[in-house]
């Protein structure tokens, strides 16, 4: 197939749409990404992506075309600005590219606007478009603080409504969202579900990075308020009397800040290693007795499945949550950790005690790879996708 994929962010940022695509491309499929300058987690332009280089470049066999749009810089205006630059200018851009592809694959990060371009291209080529919603929206909107009674919530909702309604189908990633685009956008179409997968490399073994700590726990990912990683840094102060514990954040984002000011407050055995290439990630992970996985407090964050989950899996960790909905099911199915309810340091602190009085850390960190080779595979990812985008493809 010949393939355009839509997402405003590429490889250099850190999402696994490019690996995806590349693999794509080792399948024997012809892709084409329509994408953004790079510009996060920072919101700074690189400089070798400055006054229009690397515009229309091929890495790995993947074309990427990069348009124009207002970097994220700081603070919420500027993000906005962010989303909407991109969704207009790469709709022009889009309907420039031609028809000469079979399909159209939107991987939908938020904000939900991305996939304008997409439905611009479809719409004028009359091909098809298949959506693959990672973030909903509006919800992603509720969870930063925006809620539904809010005019700019309204709005966004029926911006949503609109494009999802667009797509010839829809995947997730958490087979809870189906219930939010019936009951919430009121929205009669068929999702298919389709879990993300982790990157190879984090089923490699690795050398342990270093660490003062007899015990090492670890998070890694976007530092941002929906993470709730407050929550880990609470619990950490709250675990004093074991001293042997090391509490690693690996990551960045818009709440980084403020944690570590609240650490210097409160304090606890926390690092903050800052943001770090996914190629450097195995060491961290080899390092940890487990993986942290926080999320806010929220009905529908609760029907979220972060990626984080997947990838500590993938390296047969165990997993220590403070997490709801489908997050603390995978985890509790799996039996590969434990879990308490979200937003609570004191029921961390608890659990993290409970988890290393425990005996079965093996047999734990046994569960998460099998349960990941079972639900979560990268095979079992890419059968599910060729197979969608044939089915469309073939209508």
């Amino acid at each position: 197939m010949k393939l355009l994929v839509v997402c405003q962010y590429y490889y250099p940022e850190p999402f696994r749409i490019h690996d995806i695509c590349e693999t794509l491309v080792k399948k024997g499929h012809e892709v084409t990404v329509l994408t953004g300058v790079p510009n996060y987690p920072e919101g700074v332009v690189p400089v070798e992506y400055r006054h229009g280089k690397k515009r229309d470049e091929v890495i790995n066999g993947v074309r990427v075309i990069r348009n124009k749009q207002i970097a994220r810089g700081s603070g919420a205006v500027r993000r906005f600005l962010n989303y909407f630059s991109f969704a207009k200018l790469a709709k022009s851009t889009a309907k420039k590219l031609g028809g000469d592809f079979d399909a159209v694959f939107v991987n939908q990060l938020s904000p939900v606007m991305m996939a304008e371009p997409a439905c611009a291209w479809a719409k004028k080529y009359k091909k098809p478009m298949l959506l693959y919603c990672l973030d909903l929206w509006p919800a992603s909107l509720a969870a930063g603080g925006i809620g539904e009674s809010s005019p700019i919530h309204k709005v966004f909702r029926g911006i949503s409504r609109k494009l999802y309604s667009k797509a010839d189908r829809v995947l997730v990633t958490s087979a809870m969202f189906g219930d939010y685009f019936k009951n919430y956008l009121g929205l009669d179409i068929e999702v298919g579900y389709m879990p993300q997968y982790a990157e190879g490399l984090f089923e490699t073994k690795a050398e342990p990075l270093s660490s003062e700590y007899k015990h090492n726990l670890v998070f890694a990912g976007n530092v941002g308020e929906m993470q709730s990683v407050d929550t880990i840094v609470k619990a950490a102060s709250m675990l004093c009397d074991m001293p042997d514990i090391g509490f690693h954040i690996v990551g960045d984002g818009s709440a980084l800040a403020s944690l570590r000011q609240l650490h210097e407050k409160i304090g606890g055995n926390v690092v903050f290693h800052g943001r770090k290439p996914v190629e450097d990630m195995p060491s961290y992970y080899a390092m940890a007795d487990a993986m942290l996985v926080t999320m806010k407090s929220d009905p529908v964050i609760n029907l979220t499945l972060p990626g984080k989950v997947q990838s500590y899996m993938a390296a047969g960790k165990p997993i220590i949550g403070a997490v709801a909905g489908e997050s603390a099911l995978v985890i509790e199915r799996s039996g590969c950790g434990m879990c308490c309810p979200p937003d609570d340091a004191q029921r961390l602190a608890q659990t993290i005690r409970s988890f290393f009085s425990a005996a079965d850390h093996t047999e734990m960190a046994s569960r998460s790879k099998e349960y990941y080779d079972l639900h979560f595979s990268k095979e079992r990812f890419f059968e599910t996708l060729e197979n969608e985008l044939s089915a469309l493809v073939d209508k």
